[in-house]
């Protein structure tokens, strides 16, 4: 009888195929097939350099072609590792967190973790703990909470965890955690200092959320600016998050009489205070300036590209992850600072001037 010919290989992974035993493919058939010992097998699903490109592609091969996969629970009784972080983040749809939540995740890939995700509507202390046990009978390794909104910190203080803990948050006071996050002080006075030098008097701030950490440093950020330019620091208007706060904002200015220029919170709101003024026929910015924050996808074409305050979101995940490798090496990361820029564009040009975007 002709011996059974070797099954044809696709250089995609199949799914999981049982051998004649009813058990599945093992590391040891791997090894069979592709000619090798299984420490070789071993080294080549660990990435390791001293694996030969050939004996690599054959090891490759025979994993496609018998179906196999590495037992993870094995693995990790050995290695007391998982390789996967967990994170809590608010359950929301604002660019900022899930901008900060697609960046960690993408990091934190390319150090070799899988991610999973706990969304909370209310970040009490149950539904904190209800997240770490879940993350904890998972066995993750580490753990990064996105923390906008104050109280979010409080509920994450009050829970002891053998893992790393990171918070990705600027409202770190009194916390002793590990902390990463974007100055969001900085980004305000970057804007307002901005307006300054280009000859506006009357800067308003159109602050968002109070409950909101960033929204407390960028109105922080405004403030100090003015007081140091020794201008007049006019009352903030306040506004949620949405396009919408912010047209009725503009109305309330327009109304009451528009200043030099106006900070907002966020490019949302920027945006609605542009619709404002352009259904009233303020121009922009020779009647009024406006600077927005986060440098969201599109600013650049808004009716006036604006110019706006960008957050570094991909060196924010980079950042997080390194905090939690560290601590993970036994190491004390504390916090970590990262420096926002200014995009200039033609929303906030010099008085009376109309620039390209």
């Amino acid at each position: 009888m002709a011996p059974e010919p070797r099954p044809a290989t696709t250089g995609r992974p199949a799914s999981s195929r049982t051998r004649r035993d009813g058990r599945p493919p093992a590391m040891n058939d791997v090894a069979a097939l592709a000619g090798v010992s299984h420490q070789t097998v071993s080294r080549v699903l660990n990435d390791h350099p001293s694996v030969r490109p050939a004996t690599r592609e054959r090891v490759l091969e025979a994993i496609a072609t018998l179906g196999y996969r590495p037992n993870l629970a094995a693995r990790a009784l050995v290695t007391r590792r998982t390789g996967t972080l967990g994170v809590i983040t608010p359950a929301s749809a604002l660019f900022g967190p899930t901008s900060t939540l697609v960046a960690f995740e993408q990091a934190a890939r390319d150090a070799g973790f899988y991610v999973s995700v706990a969304t909370l509507r209310e970040f009490s202390g149950g539904e904190v703990v209800a997240a770490v046990e879940h993350f904890l009978a998972q066995g993750v390794d580490g753990v990064v909470v996105v923390a906008p909104r104050s109280g979010t910190v409080d509920a994450v203080s009050g829970v002891r965890l053998p893992v790393p803990v990171v918070l990705v948050s600027s409202g770190r006071e009194g916390v002793d955690l590990p902390t990463v996050a974007v100055d969001q002080v900085a980004g305000g006075r970057l804007a307002t200092e901005h307006l300054l030098a280009t000859g506006r008097r009357t800067v308003v701030h159109v602050a968002g959320p109070p409950e909101w950490y960033d929204a407390r440093d960028r109105l922080r950020g405004w403030r100090e600016a003015l007081e140091a330019a020794g201008a007049v620091v006019p009352a903030e208007r306040r506004g949620g998050w949405s396009a919408a706060d912010g047209f009725a904002v503009g109305q309330e200015l327009l109304r009451d009489g528009l200043p030099d220029a106006v900070f907002a919170a966020n490019d949302q709101l920027a945006l609605g205070l542009l619709a404002a003024f352009a259904q009233a026929g303020a121009r922009v910015p020779q009647d009024v300036a406006v600077v927005g924050f986060d440098d969201e996808p599109g600013t650049a074409f808004y009716s006036t590209p604006l110019t706006t305050v960008r957050q570094g979101f991909d060196e924010l995940g980079r950042r997080a992850v390194q905090a939690v490798a560290e601590a993970l090496a036994g190491g004390a990361p504390g916090h970590q600072s990262i420096a926002p820029e200014l995009v200039v564009r033609a929303s906030s040009g010099a008085r009376g001037a109309v620039h390209g975007g």
